[in-house]
Parts: C-alpha cells; structure tokens; sequence
C-alpha cells in the first residue's frame, strides 16, 4: 500500500491541485500508512490538532477565526519537505468558531506542493456524485464536500 501511495504522490505532480486524501473507516489505518509513508520519505507528518492547537492558545478567542489559516500556511511551509507535505488530525479545521473550510484549505496548500491527508471522515456515493462529509447532519461541525480536485486514495478495513 505505501508502494502505490508513493507512485501515486509522484503522478500527481502534473495535476493543478496535487491533494491526495486518504479516506477509510476508523482504525482502518489511515494514520499509521501516513506514518510509514512518511519514514519512507524521511518526514514526520504535521499534526494539525496539536501544532494549530498550540500556536492558537494564545490568541484571544475572538481573534482565532483571523489568524487561523495564516498559521496553518506558516506550520504548512515549516513541515514540507520536498515539495510534500504530510497531514493527519485535522479536526481542529471543522471547530465552527474557526470558520474554516478545511477542504479548502488543504486544496489552497496542493497549489504550491503535493499535500497527502488524512481525511477524518467518510467517503459517500460513487464516482462524480461521490461526497466527502465529516459528522452527521445537524452537528455544529457537520462538513459535505464534492471530491473534485481531490485524488481519493480509499483504505478498505
């Protein structure tokens, strides 16, 4: 699986947005090929939960929403290597307070780089219909997503 992951990072290069979102269930082992994938390319993903997390504590409430997006271009430019960045534990990005759109935000990083992601959510339908959501309707941070410009690596559990 990390062998077709790795050609599968080295084919996008040609593609406008080079975002490859690992998509499965839960504990199917999205984190840990990010983490082999990783040591394979002599990188360490960036934990969006704890790295934002951190550098957001000192910024007053009502200010995060404003600053939120500059310090994941910041922590983004710090962890690429190579024109690749990994990412995992993105759901700070869905906290309503935020108001971020983190699909769109990690396409905005797949500009400049190749960007490979773990998805926290679900995969839904099939082909050109097929959604990208995260919680359930009517939870605060309830997020459904068109796939287009996103290359969907699925793990099957």
């Amino acid at each position: 699986m990390i062998s077709r992951l790795e050609t599968l990072t080295s084919e996008i290069s040609a593609l406008h947005s080079r975002l490859i979102l690992l998509i499965g269930p839960p504990r199917s082992g999205k984190t840990a090929l990010l983490n082999s994938f990783g040591e394979r390319m002599g990188m360490v993903p960036l934990n969006i939960g704890s790295e934002l997390g951190r550098q957001l504590m000192p910024v007053p409430h009502k200010q995060r929403h404003l600053q939120a997006g500059n310090l994941l271009r910041e922590l983004a430019d710090i962890h690429a290597t190579q024109d690749l960045l990994l990412i995992d534990n993105i759901e700070l990005l869905f906290d309503p307070t935020l108001q971020l759109s983190p699909l769109d935000l990690l396409k905005k990083q797949a500009h400049t780089k190749k960007v490979v992601a773990v998805w926290p959510g679900e995969l839904r339908g099939e082909g050109r219909t097929s959604r990208l959501t995260y919680a359930e309707m009517g939870h605060p941070e309830q997020r459904d997503c068109a796939t287009n410009g996103v290359v969907l690596f699925e793990i099957q559990q």
